[in-house]
C-alpha cells in the first residue's frame, strides 16, 4: 500500500523539499528521514549496469548493443534481458537504471546509434515496452531517454532541433508515448533544444508527457542538462542531476519565495519523487524492495550467448554457411583477435570476461590459424586481472592520492590496468596520483607497454622512464576527450612470466574543472612489417578451406559525444577483405559495428554476417552461428546504404546553432521507399537470411473491433532444419490522402521458431493507431477514412500481395 504522498510532502519545509530535487551526489538521490525516504542509487544501464564506479572493481554483465537486441525482433528475449538487468541492478544496490535509449536512427552518422534500437518508431516503442515492463516487474525503475530529438551528438548540449509538430508526434515522441503506456517510472530529458527551448525547460515535458499521456513518474535531467532555474522548474522538470550542486538549490528556494515558481510545482515534483521511491522500496510505509536473486556466471553467459547469436544478421550467403565438418579455417583481422563488444560513452560497462572472435572460432574449429593482416589502431588494452601485483602483495594496482602539500591522504587498490573517476571527491582533492604495480608478462617477445589518459604523466618501466610529457585531450567535447584519450607506449622485450615494475605519476587534467578521468595502463599489439604481415594473412587464407575476415569499428569511432564523419570502415579494412577474397572464394566477412558501415565488397564475398556490438559473449555466439549450432536470428532494424551518397538523411551538423529535420516523416526505410529510382540499400529494413526456408500462406486481413485490423497466416518451415522467421506487416494508403504520408510503414510483426516441416499459425494485431495520423489542426490523432493496403513478408523487400482494409 502506498503511503499518503501529499501528506508526506506537507511535513517538509520548502528548503527540505528543494534539497530532494537535486541529486545528493553523482549517482545518488538525497534521503530525507522526516518522511522515511532512503537514498536511491542510479546507474547507467542500456547494455549493462555499471554501478557508481567507472572501472572494473565491480564487474558487470556486458549485454549486446541495443541494435543487436532489436535485431532479434524477439520480445520474449528482450524481457529475459530486462530481468538480467534487474538482477544486476539489485546486486549493485541500484534502484534506477538509466535506460533504455529510445531515440531514433535518423541518420546513420549518429554516434550513439548502437545504443538505440532502430529507425522505426513503432518497433522502437514495442521493444522499449518489453524491456521496461520486465525490468520494473522486478522492482527496478527504467528510464527511457533522451526526451526529445537527441538523435545525433554534434553540439548536443546547445543545438536547437527544429521539427514540425506532426513529425515530432509520429516519429520522435511515439516511442516515449509507448514507454509511458508500458508504465515507465522515470524519463530523462535531453541536452538539446527543441524548437527554441532546452528540453529540460520545454513545454513538451508538461504536454504531452504528463498531461496528455498521464506520466506520473519523475523527469530526471541528463547530467548537467538543466541550464536555468525558473524556466526548468516551471516546465515540469522534476530532478536535477548530478548533485549536490546545480541550478536549483538555493536559487529555486529564492524563486519560490519571490513568486516566480509556485510552491505547488515544487510539491508536485517531490510527490513524484516519493512515488518513485515507493515503487522501488525506498520509502517507509510502502512495500519493501523486491528480492531479486543474483544470476550465476553460467546463467549470464548462456543468455548473453543466445542473445548475441539471435541478433546477428546474415546479409549474404552463397551456401558457405553454416560450416560443416572440420574445415581448415583462417581467421583474419585485428577485430578477430580483439573484438568490440560495446560502443563508447556512458553505456560502457566492464565485464569480468570477454570472448573474442578468435577465442570462439579456435574452440569450435581445431586447427584454425589467425593473422591480423593490418596494423592495429593506436589502442591500449588494459592489463588484465591476474597479471598485476601491488607492492603490498595484493592483486592489482595501488593508487595513492597526493594533495597540494605533497601529502598522501588516501589510497586504494584497483584489480586491473583500468581506472576511472566521475565527479569523485578524491580526484578533485588530488594534485597528483601515483600508480604502483608489478606486471607479469603473459608471453615472450616484444611488447608495447603504455598509458592512456590526460595530464602531466611520467611512466617508468623497471625504473626506466618511457613517457614524460603533458598529454592534452584530442577532442574539445568533454565526454569524448576523457573517454578516448591519446595513447603513449614504448616497446620492451619480455619473457613469459617475467615481472616488471610499473610506476606512473600523474597530475590529472580535469576538463572544465570536473573530477572526471579515465586512465589505462596496459599493452598495445606489436605488429611486424606491414607488407610481411599482410602477405602472411593472404597466405593463410589461400591455404585454408574457409577464410573468416572480421572487420569493424570501435568505441573510439562509435561513441557518445560525437557523430561519425564517414560510414567507411577504418583505413585498410576494405582492401584487406578484397585481398583475402581474391585468394579464397569461400571468404566470410563478419562486420563488428554497432551501426551501419559501407561494404563495397559485399557482392564479392561468399557470406556477410553483421554481428553488431554483441557484448561479452561475442566469440562464443559467433562460433555458434558459423558452425550452425544456432541460426543467425537477426533481421535488420536500420537500413544500410550501399554507397554513402545514397543515404537519404545525412546531415547531423547544426547550421548557426540549429539542426532542421527538413526530411519530415521520411527517415530510414520510409525515405528509401519514397524514392522513385536510384540504387537500393545493401541491407534493407527487416531483411536477414537464415539456414532454412519458409513459406507464408493463407494470408487474411480483416478489420478488428477496435478500429484496427487483424492479420492471420500460416508460416511453414519448408527447409531441412529448425529455424526462425520474422513476419512483418506494413501498411500503406491506397486512396488519395488529404495529408502527406510515407509510402509504407511498419505496423506489426510475429516471430516464429519452428522445426523442419512444421506449420505455425500466426496472428498480427494492427492497432487503430497504425491507420491514424497526427492532425496539426485538431491536435489529435485522426484516422482518415478510406482504403489501406496491408502486406506481410520477411522484410521490406520481400512483401507479399496487398490485402485491403477499409477504415471508417
Amino acid at each position: 500500500m502506498t503511503p499518503d504522498l501529499p501528506a508526506l510532502v506537507s511535513r517538509l519545509s520548502l528548503e527540505q523539499k528543494v534539497t530532494l530535487l537535486t541529486g545528493a551526489s553523482t549517482w545518488t538521490l538525497a534521503a530525507e528521514p522526516a518522511v522515511g525516504l532512503s537514498s536511491i542509487m542510479v546507474s547507467d544501464g542500456p547494455t549493462g549496469v555499471r554501478g557508481p564506479a567507472l572501472d572494473d572493481r565491480d564487474p558487470s554483465a556486458s549485454l549486446p548493443s541495443a541494435t543487436s537486441i532489436a535485431a532479434s525482433w524477439d520480445l520474449d528475449r528482450v524481457r529475459k534481458l530486462g530481468k538480467l538487468i534487474a538482477a544486476e541492478a539489485r546486486a549493485k544496490g541500484v534502484g534506477v537504471v538509466l535506460g533504455p535509449t529510445i531515440n531514433l536512427h535518423r541518420s546513420p552518422r549518429g554516434g550513439r546509434h548502437f545504443e538505440a534500437y532502430s529507425e522505426d518508431p513503432w518497433l522502437t516503442g514495442e521493444i522499449a515496452a518489453a524491456y521496461i515492463e520486465s525490468l520494473q516487474a522486478e522492482g527496478v525503475a527504467a528510464t527511457p531517454k533522451h526526451y526529445i530529438a537527441n538523435d545525433s551528438e554534434t553540439d548536443r548540449e546547445s543545438v536547437d532541433v527544429i521539427v514540425d509538430e506532426r513529425t515530432l508526434r509520429e516519429l520522435y515522441l511515439a516511442p516515449f508515448e509507448r514507454a509511458v503506456q508500458a508504465g515507465a517510472w522515470m524519463v530523462m530529458s535531453s541536452y538539446n533544444k527543441v524548437n527554441g527551448a532546452y528540453a529540460a525547460s520545454n513545454d513538451l515535458l508538461r504536454t504531452p508527457l504528463k498531461s496528455e499521456w498521464g506520466f506520473d513518474g519523475v523527469v530526471v535531467s541528463d547530467w548537467h542538462g538543466v541550464k536555468d532555474t525558473v524556466p526548468s522548474a516551471n516546465a515540469a522538470q522534476d530532478l536535477v542531476m548530478p548533485g549536490p550542486d546545480g541550478p536549483w538549490g538555493a536559487a529555486l528556494v529564492a524563486a519560490v519565495q519571490a513568486g516566480e515558481v509556485p510552491e505547488s510545482a515544487v510539491d508536485e515534483k517531490v510527490e513524484r519523487l516519493l512515488r518513485l521511491a515507493a515503487r522501488i522500496g525506498a520509502l517507509e510505509g510502502a512495500p519493501a524492495a523486491k528480492h531479486v536473486p543474483a544470476w550465476t556466471a553460467p546463467e549470464i553467459a548462456e543468455l548473453l550467448r543466445e542473445a548475441a547469436a539471435d541478433g546477428m544478421v546474415l546479409v549474404r550467403n552463397d551456401g558457405v554457411l553454416p560450416l560443416h565438418g572440420a574445415p581448415k579455417v583462417a581467421v583474419i583481422g585485428q577485430h578477430a583477435l580483439h573484438g568490440r563488444g560495446q560502443g563508447g560513452g556512458s553505456a560502457m560497462v566492464f565485464p569480468a570476461v570477454e570472448h573474442s572472435p578468435w577465442d570462439g572460432i579456435a574452440a569450435a574449429f581445431p586447427g584454425a590459424v589467425s593473422a591480423p593482416g593490418l596494423p592495429p589502431v593506436s589502442e591500449l588494452r588494459p592489463f588484465p586481472r591476474g597479471a598485476l601485483t601491488a607492492p603490498d602483495g595484493a592483486a592489482g594496482t595501488r593508487v595513492h592520492y597526493i594533495d597540494e602539500s605533497g601529502a598522501e591522504f588516501g589510497a586504494e587498490t584497483f584489480p586491473s590496468g583500468r581506472f576511472g573517476w566521475l565527479f569523485a571527491p578524491e580526484l578533485a582533492r588530488s594534485k597528483r596520483l601515483e600508480f604502483r604495480t608489478v606486471y607479469t608478462a603473459e608471453q615472450s617477445g616484444p611488447q608495447r607497454i603504455g598509458f592512456a589518459g590526460l595530464g602531466q604523466v611520467t611512466l617508468r618501466v623497471d625504473g626506466v622512464t618511457v613517457v614524460d610529457e603533458e598529454i592534452a585531450p584530442a577532442s574539445a567535447e568533454l565526454v569524448s576527450g576523457v573517454l578516448h584519450p591519446p595513447v603513449r607506449s614504448a616497446e620492451v622485450d619480455l619473457e613469459a612470466g617475467q615481472q616488471v615494475r610499473i610506476e606512473l605519476d600523474l597530475v590529472p587534467f580535469l576538463p572544465g574543472g570536473f573530477p572526471f578521468a579515465m586512465i589505462l595502463l596496459g599493452t598495445e599489439s606489436v605488429f611486424g612489417d606491414p607488407e610481411v604481415e599482410l602477405q602472411r594473412a593472404i597466405d593463410a587464407a589461400r591455404d585454408a578451406d574457409v577464410a573468416i575476415v572480421v572487420v569493424g569499428t570501435s568505441e573510439s569511432i562509435e561513441s557518445e559525444g560525437f557523430d561519425r564523419p564517414s560510414l567507411a570502415l577504418p583505413e585498410g579494412q576494405d582492401d584487406l577483405v578484397r585481398r583475402i577474397a581474391a585468394v579464397n572464394d569461400r571468404t566470410i566477412v563478419v562486420v563488428n559495428s554497432g551501426a551501419p558501415v559501407l561494404m563495397p565488397w559485399a557482392d564479392d564475398v561468399a557470406a556477410v554476417l553483421l554481428s553488431w556490438f554483441p557484448g561479452q559473449e561475442f566469440g562464443t555466439a559467433l562460433a555458434d552461428v558459423l558452425s550452425g549450432a544456432v541460426e543467425p536470428g537477426g533481421r535488420m532494424t536500420t537500413t544500410w546504404a550501399r554507397h554513402q551518397e545514397d543515404v537519404p538523411v545525412w546531415n547531423t551538423t547544426p547550421q548557426d546553432g540549429t539542426l532542421a529535420y527538413d526530411e519530415g516523416l521520411n527517415i530510414g526505410y520510409r525515405a528509401w521507399t519514397a524514392r522513385q529510382d536510384g540504387p537500393g540499400p545493401v541491407a534493407a529494413f527487416g531483411a536477414g537470411l537464415g539456414y532454412t526456408q519458409w513459406r507464408i500462406a493463407d494470408v487474411k486481413a480483416v478489420p478488428s473491433d477496435d478500429g484496427g485490423a487483424q492479420i492471420s497466416a500460416t508460416v511453414t518451415n519448408v527447409g531441412g532444419r529448425s529455424g526462425k522467421q520474422v513476419v512483418q506487416a506494413f501498411v500503406s494508403r491506397v486512396d488519395e490522402s488529404a495529408v502527406e504520408r510515407p509510402a509504407l510503414w511498419l505496423a506489426g510483426f510475429a516471430t516464429v521458431r519452428a522445426e523442419a516441416g512444421a506449420a505455425t499459425p500466426i496472428a498480427i494485431e494492427i492497432p487503430r493507431r497504425a491507420f491514424q495520423h497526427w492532425s496539426v489542426q485538431e491536435h489529435a490523432w485522426i484516422a482518415e477514412p478510406g482504403r489501406y493496403a496491408v502486406r506481410i513478408g520477411a522484410g521490406i523487400d520481400a512483401l507479399g500481395d496487398e490485402h485491403i482494409i477499409t477504415i471508417d
